[in-house]
């Protein structure tokens, strides 16, 4: 599955740079949502709420009750999580919030699957330098995404594994790294971070996994009609 990205930052829609530099903006949020009708999932990051810096609630809201979305970006309690789930969204994204002290926080991961059930999950393991990253990409912990995903399966309905070193690059993301995770899990996967061609998609889908995409879209490098019709030749459930 094909599953376009709508990043927030500061009531406005943005491309950033390995989480830090700001690329470019795009249309408003809405008008994004509408360019993205053609499909089924869309991701909405809430970048100032993963910082730590405020948040986007009222947008994140209008778009989780327009369209089936995946939403993200400081969910690190089991109410925030409730709130996302009762204005729409179909699943919330969980990052920071899933790790303390250089392990799994499972209190924490338990009570939110008993809250929102565990097929409205996903587990965002960000890598960079090999390892995972938590508050935006701004600080590293000693895991590896390819070590733990095993362990966290009991917690989610599947993952977001994002490739921090190449991500809002153009450069083309890790398959070997995809490739790695695939063996090692069987639950769902979803890839972004630096996903450039559609070769790469291509290849991800035969691997089983679905690719988010922002930057090569909102570039031009990648186009929509040309995704929109491979959504619809090929869709991954």
């Amino acid at each position: 599955m094909i599953i376009p990205c709508i990043d927030l930052m500061d009531g406005k829609v943005v491309q950033l740079v390995q989480g830090r530099t700001k690329a470019l903006e795009g249309d408003a949020p809405l008008a994004m949502l509408g360019k993205f009708a053609a499909f089924p999932v869309i991701q909405v990051i809430d970048l100032d709420a993963a910082m730590g810096r405020g948040s986007n609630d009222a947008i994140v809201e209008q778009l989780a009750a327009r369209a089936v979305t995946r939403v993200g970006g400081g969910v690190r309690s089991v109410e925030r999580a409730q709130t996302l789930i009762k204005a729409g969204a179909s699943k919330v994204i969980v990052g920071t919030a899933a790790f303390q002290a250089g392990g799994i926080h499972e209190e924490f991961l338990w009570g939110l699957v008993e809250a929102v059930g565990r097929d409205a999950v996903l587990l965002a393991l960000d890598s960079k330098d090999g390892h995972i990253v938590v508050k935006g990409w701004q600080e590293a912990t000693t895991l590896k995404a390819e070590e733990i995903i095993r362990r966290l399966e009991p917690f989610c309905g599947g993952f977001l594994c994002t490739y921090v070193d190449k991500e809002g690059m153009l450069q083309g993301t890790d398959m070997e790294w995809y490739r790695r995770l695939r063996q090692a899990t069987s639950h769902e996967i979803t890839a972004a971070g630096g996903v450039t061609t559609v070769d790469e998609i291509q290849e991800l889908s035969r691997l089983g996994i679905h690719a988010a995409l922002g930057m090569a879209i909102y570039t031009g490098k990648l186009d929509l009609g040309e995704l929109a019709a491979m959504q619809r030749q090929a869709p991954l459930s």
